[in-house]
């Protein structure tokens, strides 16, 4: 039995958003846990779709002695500040050093890091555990499929381990795949041979879906190699989260061998199969308007779902702006929802006036991002909530979710879910639990880019991604980067970036 201390500190930043992440948006998130520490980190990720929970069953089905630290997560946005960070990080390092004597570490991580200080907040808290348990602690971490994989992070940890699915149904299943790979390092007292690759291109974020072409036979060909060659421990491939500028922003490979010899072929294979996919990560996008045109024509007994994808809270959207609202609107679309508009004070003047009443609003826009405007009208209060439900779908089940103050507010034919929190909207349960029965619905607009489609996928009668104003853009060719290094394609078969 090994004494293993755990941790975990997530945030995917997007450095275009408006809104950076302090302490509070930590402790507060309205859709994970909110900073369990110690024996409160087992029960309060028990049972949870994430990769500490997922290496937490694992590691105590080997027999193992875990130290507990504290886990944390908020939701997308700017830089963490460097007081979240520092805090966070420092409570982690001082539980390590209490634990006294460990064999190993597990860090759940993200990968798409970036604080006010550091443009790999990741490699920097790996760095500050290194250096606390000394050079010859194993030190595993998993990662999010979309990890800005860099080169401390590799050097720093003994092994890393990414989620192979996107939308994330598999991060309890990434935790375990960490916890064996751990395991075995402990038994064999070696580490194995790391070899790390990079993709010459950006790969936008709607179409690194793995329930699509061409990531899905990416993924598939990974799982073979592992399943028919036990010289290759683990394999990952990191599609990168694009919205970052720095340095080492984009894809990556990553292979865990028995052999440098083993590693390099196998991160060379890998690397070939995606770069020869380059033109393959396309798809069509659609502007507001034509979307809503498009849904009004394809609508055959099932929802179209329009995905608000450069709105998306989960890539650091604000989830405040309304294009796609005046779209449906404008376009007098019938038995529609909008889900959701974070605007706590539109949220509490509904609550203040009550079910039924009619209430002249302009909600929208409080982030305060250039050229977005708040959407004015009289709406219908149809429902109120607290905005306290449990998560029912493939990633967010049993998740406690604490949206504050909600509202169901109604304009013709349409119907505007308002929140006091932001998340991204990959679960039914955050529609569902306002009352509104979604197989009625002919259109479902909602504030994602690729996570609904785990629990959307199967009611959609299609799915249309549509373009309206946010801060996740999806054509990278609009952004200004000014850190990313040079050489890289912008876009798969684009040209290359020239700062």
């Amino acid at each position: 039995m090994a004494r293993i201390g755990i941790a975990g500190f997530q945030h995917e930043t997007n450095t275009f958003a408006p809104v950076k992440a302090d302490l509070e948006e930590f402790e507060n998130v309205a859709g994970a846990p909110q900073v369990p520490r110690g024996d409160d980190l087992f029960e309060e990720m028990n049972g949870l779709n994430t990769s500490i929970s997922g290496f937490i069953d694992e590691a105590r089905k080997q027999g193992h002695d875990m130290v507990p630290s504290l886990w944390a997560s908020a939701t997308p946005s700017a830089h963490v500040t460097d007081r979240a960070f520092d805090t966070l990080t420092g409570r982690i390092v001082e539980d390590i050093k209490a634990a006294g004597k460990l064999d190993g570490v597990y860090l759940c991580l993200h990968g798409a890091m970036v604080t006010e200080s550091y443009e790999d907040g990741e490699g920097e808290i790996l760095r500050r555990v290194r250096e606390t348990v000394g050079p010859d602690i194993p030190i595993v971490g998993s990662l999010d499929l979309h990890s800005n994989t860099t080169d401390q992070m590799v050097d720093l940890a003994s092994a890393l381990v990414a989620y192979r699915t996107y939308p994330h149904v598999d991060q309890a299943e990434t935790g375990q795949r960490a916890a064996i790979l751990l395991d075995n390092m402990l038994k064999e007292q070696t580490l194995p041979s790391k070899s790390f690759r990079r993709p010459p291109f950006l790969i936008p974020l709607v179409w690194q879906c793995s329930m699509m072409e061409p990531a899905a036979s990416i993924y598939e060909r990974m799982r073979a190699m592992e399943r028919v060659n036990p010289s290759l421990p683990s394999l990952s491939f990191t599609p990168g989260f694009p919205a970052a500028d720095i340095t080492e922003c984009g894809p990556a490979v990553l292979a865990y061998g028995t052999s440098p010899q083993v590693a390099d072929e196998a991160a060379d294979e890998l690397c070939r199969m995606v770069t020869n996919a380059e033109g393959d990560f396309a798809g069509t996008l659609f502007d507001p308007d034509a979307a809503v045109l498009e849904a009004q024509k394809l609508y055959n007994g099932k929802p179209i779902v329009l995905a608000d994808t450069q709105d998306n809270p989960g890539a650091g959207g604000p989830s405040d702006t309304v294009g796609i609202l005046e779209a449906l609107v404008r376009n007098d679309a019938q038995d529609a929802v909008f889900a959701t508009v974070y605007d706590p004070e539109a949220a509490k003047a509904a609550h203040a006036a009550g079910v039924g009443a009619t209430v002249n609003l302009a909600i929208g826009a409080t982030s305060g991002m250039p050229g977005h405007q708040p959407f004015q009208g009289e709406f219908v209060v149809e429902t109120l909530t607290d905005g306290q439900f449990t998560g029912t779908g493939p990633m967010k089940r049993g998740v406690r979710f604490r949206m504050g103050p909600t509202a169901v507010l109604r304009i013709g034919g349409v119907q505007v879910i308002v929140t006091s929190g932001k998340t991204q909207v990959n679960d039914q349960s955050i529609i569902r639990h306002t009352g509104i029965e979604l197989e009625k619905l002919k259109i479902i607009a909602l504030k994602s880019s690729v996570h609904f489609r785990a629990d959307f996928h199967k009611l959609a009668g299609d799915i249309l991604v549509v373009v309206a104003p946010g801060p996740n853009v999806a054509d990278h060719l609009q952004l200004d980067y000014q850190k990313l290094r040079s050489g890289i394609r912008l876009t798969p078969l684009g040209p290359e970036h020239m700062p």
